[in-house]
């Protein structure tokens, strides 16, 4: 397994700290620069591997920011510590800006990122618990990671812990059944410390998600299902803290983040085909240019 980077956490450090006492403008500027580092990396990863899934990767990196930066409470020197709060990221084949996060909070050393999807590399296309610290649960199959969320949450009240779980599914991955039989537990267990994020982009591989299975009206859909729900723009730092506050109802919060597939990179953004295409050395360069 990756070993924790104790410089990047002591950086991880200061900059919280920075935030913390930050204005409002301050902090979201703060947050932007550390976006664009990660797409930035997520760029060269999926390009030097030549496979990923950089639509996603691009479409779902300020709300990964925002919680591991700014919102979760976390140790990153004790990843399995049982009183930090979790996360998920259910939409496991967007594993490149997981992976990316995690070594800007000091999990495993950036250097790390190099060997993504390499042979024996411990950076696989989905993330693997076992390799990886600060992956919670090996996730790819869609639909499998919010019903494991709901059992983390009830582990922690049952603990009585006071953590938090967060997880983060694609808008396609709502088709799966298996996430609307988690959301009726949750609503009936009454876990107002699981907040589950819908990266809404509203692309899945193949099509637009309204053509292939329709989601919408997704608000009434969650609330329906006992769920806080909060609809937001998915790129705005300041409309996420809000968003991922704890709930004020006692019941799960469902956040709807309204995101642009490969938000940052022009010729990738809204564009179907970038579910999992990858950039040519060209392309790279013009999308490292767009992310200065």
């Amino acid at each position: 397994m990756l070993s924790k980077d104790p410089e990047q956490i002591e950086s991880w450090r200061r900059r919280r700290e920075q935030l913390g006492s930050a204005s409002a403008d301050e902090r979201s500027e703060l947050l932007s620069e550390t976006a664009r580092r990660t797409r930035r990396r997520i760029v060269r990863m999926i390009g030097d591997a030549g496979q990923g899934h950089i639509g996603g990767d691009l479409s779902v990196t300020d709300i990964l920011t925002t919680l591991f930066a700014y919102t979760m409470r976390i140790d990153p020197a004790a990843p399995a510590s049982p009183d930090g709060d979790r996360f998920i990221l259910s939409k496991g084949h967007c594993a490149a800006a997981l992976y990316s996060t995690l070594a800007d909070t000091g999990y495993f050393p950036p250097a790390a990122l190099n060997t993504f999807m390499q042979p024996y590399s411990e950076l696989n296309g989905h993330p693997n618990r076992n390799k990886v610290p600060g992956v919670e649960t090996n996730t790819g199959p869609l639909g499998h990671g919010l019903p494991v969320a709901v059992g983390q949450a009830v582990a922690a009240r049952l603990r009585g812990v006071d953590a938090r779980v967060f997880v983060v599914l694609g808008d396609g991955e709502m088709q799966e059944g298996s996430n609307w039989e988690a959301l009726m537990a949750a609503a009936h267990q009454g876990l107002g410390n699981l907040t589950a994020v819908v990266d809404r982009n509203r692309l899945q591989q193949g099509a637009r998600t309204e053509d292939t299975n329709a989601l919408d009206p997704l608000d009434a859909k969650l609330a329906a299902f006992g769920c806080e729900v909060r609809e937001i723009d998915g790129h705005d730092y300041d409309a996420l803290i809000e968003a991922f506050r704890p709930s004020t109802t006692g019941r799960p919060v469902a956040v709807i983040a309204n995101t642009v597939k490969g938000k940052g990179v022009s010729f990738i953004e809204d564009r179907v085909e970038w579910h999992h295409k990858v950039p040519t050395a060209d392309q790279i360069a013009q999308a490292l240019e767009e992310l200065a």
